[in-house]
């Protein structure tokens, strides 16, 4: 748990404000942005374009899954039902999940962080992507089974179970739900437009979409030498400037951070961290990486060790 003597109480009452406006920004930026790449891509024709439609598509769809993780934590508003209900309709049900059922495994998950009773955990240890240090011809094999949707049907098989656990949900709510999904691609059908649908948003779900998931999963939790020594068993990763479009939307990279203090908004992270910096013993601790395609990659090819609590069965 966090120690609330790394930060200051009254610095972190001013970080835990919720400012509504800034995520609902954040999410038409991300919608506005999705539509103008399929704009783009179908006025051109080009499958060029429609290939760099696909990358910045992904981009924005993590950057969508990230704020679910917002939603769940009551990050939006302080009334619970209006932030449900938000989360699900603009984040949550286009990604084929629900906000109450994420909540309920990611609580898990801090409840229990890299144990066997951690469910995020327990479907990923021992296995050969999430098992380092790798060669990088490991890596590149790993991501080029994403970017072709081996691994992504592989994990999307323990990811949605997980995440469409059953839980207490009224008749009015699953209606809802399954009245989302029939206006929609039904809408998308009788408009003819099935094939938009197809093209513009299962495959790059299903593909890079996964694999920017992986990357997001590996950086969280794996390929952090003496993990248990590490605050929270995790880091955080500086990106590079480009990289927080695609592997850092919305300060999602601030891992540490957010397990350390869950009830910042994750626009206050990066003012959260620079706090924590200012403190000897956070420092020292902090597992902190400096780019993904730099620091994350090097860490991952030389060393790479599991949460010994991982090992036993309690």
């Amino acid at each position: 748990m966090a120690s609330p003597l790394y930060l200051d109480a009254h610095i972190l009452k001013k970080l835990q404000k919720l400012e509504s406006r800034r995520t609902a920004s954040a999410i038409a930026f991300d919608w506005l942005v999705i539509a103008a790449c399929i704009y783009i891509s179908e006025r051109s024709g080009s499958w060029l374009v429609y290939g760099v439609a696909l990358v910045f598509i992904a981009g924005r769809m993590h950057a969508l899954a990230s704020l679910i993780h917002e939603f769940a934590h009551f990050r939006f508003v302080a009334n619970k039902k209006v932030n449900d209900w938000v989360g699900d309709l603009v984040t949550a049900w286009p990604l084929l999940v629900t906000v109450a059922s994420y909540r309920q495994n990611h609580l898990q998950h801090h409840q229990n962080t890299n144990t066997l009773k951690d469910p995020d955990f327990v479907v990923k240890y021992g296995q050969e992507r999430f098992t380092f240090p790798q060669q990088m011809v490991d890596v590149s094999r790993h991501l080029a089974t994403y970017a072709i949707g081996v691994n992504s049907v592989k994990d999307l098989r323990t990811g949605l179970n997980r995440l469409n656990k059953k839980i207490s949900v009224t008749g009015f709510y699953m209606a809802c739900r399954a009245g989302f999904y029939i206006v929609v691609v039904g809408g998308l059908i009788a408009s003819g437009h099935s094939s938009q649908l197809l093209f513009y948003w299962f495959v790059p779900y299903l593909t890079l979409f996964m694999a920017l998931m992986y990357i997001r999963s590996v950086a969280e939790h794996f390929a952090i030498e003496n993990i248990d020594e590490k605050l929270e068993g995790t880091r955080t990763v500086i990106p590079l400037w480009w990289e927080r479009a695609f592997f850092g939307p919305h300060q999602v990279s601030h891992h540490l951070e957010h397990h350390m203090y869950a009830a910042v908004p994750y626009y206050n992270l990066p003012k959260l961290h620079e706090e924590l910096m200012k403190n000897p013993e956070f420092k020292r601790q902090a597992h902190i990486t400096y780019g993904y395609t730099t620091g994350l990659l090097s860490e991952c090819l030389k060393h790479g060790e599991v949460p010994k609590l991982a090992l036993v069965l309690e």
